[in-house]
């Protein structure tokens, strides 16, 4: 009889196994009876990619999503350098803060951060304009941050003076600039400066600045063109529609790549 035994208590030490397993199981927040998400003979265990992570766009991507001057037309080409009114004008301080930033984004060329993905700067000949078109790597939620606080500035910052340190004081206006139905969300302004009227000539430099934000899904870029003389508004336009348009299809077919 002691054969029979020595088998009962095998399959006691089995069955107390399993339920320490299952114990495990249960501590990992499986339900009793759920049947195990384990691998299965053949497949491989390597967690599958959340469909929800966006890879950012790589260098090459980006750089392929920007403007060029064969989409602004006209006599648009490669800027020569920083126009001379960023400094005389754009550098400039104010008390209020929300205004302040906005002066200090408009001079550092930064409506979307620092970190730019890829950027180009294009001059007019013609009217001496500048137009600087940036894609971003700027996170979704700061851009839609940015967005928000664009979006309050023709209230914020409707009417203010800015003292610079070669222009003297400024007279600032802030306008909303609507732009054409692109992307997921977007945001333009209309910022001028109009300078003291100077004796020699009965008149003040007037400063015109176009800027646009667009998001276009989990991507974003920026565009500022800005200009002493007569603004080429088409250009901003332009920059808008070609540029969303653009980046779509880069993430469009980075995704089919995949």
């Amino acid at each position: 009889m002691p054969r029979p035994r020595v088998r009962v208590l095998l399959v006691s030490v089995v069955l107390v196994g399993v339920a320490g397993c299952s114990g495990a199981y249960l501590e990992m927040g499986q339900e009793r009876g759920t049947p195990s998400a384990g691998p299965k003979a053949g497949k491989s265990s390597a967690p599958a990619r959340s469909p929800s992570a966006v890879p950012a766009l790589t260098p090459a991507q980006a750089q392929a999503a920007l403007v060029t001057p064969a989409d602004l037309g006209g006599n648009w080409g490669p800027t020569r350098g920083a126009a001379v009114w960023r400094d005389a004008l754009l550098k400039a301080g104010t008390a209020n803060r929300d205004c302040q930033r906005l002066l200090d984004v408009l001079y550092a060329d930064e409506a979307l951060g620092p970190d730019a993905r890829a950027l180009v700067g294009l001059d007019d000949f013609d009217t001496e304009a500048q137009l600087r078109y940036q894609v971003t790597a700027a996170p979704r939620a700061d851009v839609d941050r940015t967005l928000a606080w664009l979006r309050s500035l023709p209230q914020k910052c409707a009417q203010f003076t800015a003292t610079t340190v070669r222009a003297g004081v400024q007279n600032v206006q802030v306008l909303d600039y609507p732009l054409p139905p692109v992307g997921d969300d977007r945001q333009g302004l209309r910022v001028s400066l109009t300078g003291p009227v100077a004796e020699d000539t009965g008149e003040g430099t007037v400063l015109t600045l176009d800027l646009a934000v667009v998001r276009v899904g989990d991507d974003a870029f920026a565009v500022s063109n800005g200009s002493l003389g007569n603004l080429p508004t088409d250009a901003t336009l332009t920059a808008v529609q070609v540029g969303a348009q653009r980046l779509a299809d880069v993430r469009r077919q980075a995704r089919v790549l995949v």
